[in-house]
């Protein structure tokens, strides 16, 4: 028997780009999953949106939050799926059978955590790949190298979610980067590695964008890095410049 996927999407003011994602969940076919939506008390149309989308989401909430973390967290907290992932109010599944392809990989081994790789879009032409984001396989020694899987492509099992716990929401920005390091150092992890394109996400989002915020970005990736043993700058250094090679079309 298939195990349930319970997908999240967390979203605030994101009414521009929500009705898209929703859209890209509606069209998974022959897999059994659960739909949630977190919004954080937009007071745009998303609450209209939702409410006219319920043969496809089975669960929502709208209220205040302090933040996309507290917001992750309290979808995780909702979820009654032994697989849990999130798919952004910015981003879409990047094809029909995603969520099959995750629930038929979880059924054929028992391992913890899979991703896959990802593409960034233009925020004004999604149909425009700017970056493309390869993983590659998983090994723990490569973190240390600045290596991490994109973090909206990550499915997980309920058994990882007992042994790593929830978002950390002390961090505003890299709560997720800190949380797979948390979850990719635990030494008896199984990790699985989908080599397609699972999700395309819009550039812009709150770790880009201004100076200010790559800066607190780096700081948390940072401090992150070393309350989880994994490095320190040299590491944070590996893994920016990492981001070079994802300009780089894939053949």
């Amino acid at each position: 028997m298939s195990k349930k996927i319970s997908l999240i999407t967390v979203t605030y003011q994101s009414a521009r780009t929500l009705k898209a994602t929703i859209d890209s969940v509606r069209l998974q076919k022959n897999a059994d999953f659960e739909y949630i939506v977190v919004d954080g008390g937009s007071d745009d149309t998303t609450a209209d949106i939702l409410e006219n989308s319920s043969d496809i989401i089975d669960k929502w909430i709208s209220e205040p939050d302090r933040g996309i973390y507290d917001a992750m967290n309290k979808g995780i907290k909702m979820a009654e799926g032994e697989i849990i992932g999130f798919i952004h109010a910015d981003d879409v599944l990047a094809t029909t059978g995603v969520l099959n392809q995750v629930s038929e990989r979880f059924d054929e081994s028992e391992f913890h955590l899979l991703y896959g790789d990802l593409e960034y879009v233009s925020a004004t032409d999604p149909q425009k790949v700017v970056r493309y984001w390869r993983s590659g396989s998983f090994r723990q020694q490569r973190l240390q190298r600045g290596w991490m899987p994109p973090h909206p492509t990550v499915y997980f099992s309920r058994e990882l979610l007992r042994k790593v716990g929830l978002y950390n929401v002390e961090y505003r920005i890299s709560a997720d980067y800190e949380w797979l390091l948390r979850a990719l150092s635990v030494p008896s992890v199984r990790v699985e590695y989908l080599p397609e394109v699972m999700v395309r996400m819009r550039l812009g989002g709150l770790s880009n964008g201004a100076l200010r915020n790559v800066i607190a970005k780096s700081s948390e990736d940072l401090r992150a890095l070393r309350e989880n043993n994994v490095g320190g700058i040299r590491t944070l250094f590996l893994k920016n410049a990492s981001k070079l090679t994802q300009f780089v079309r894939r053949n």
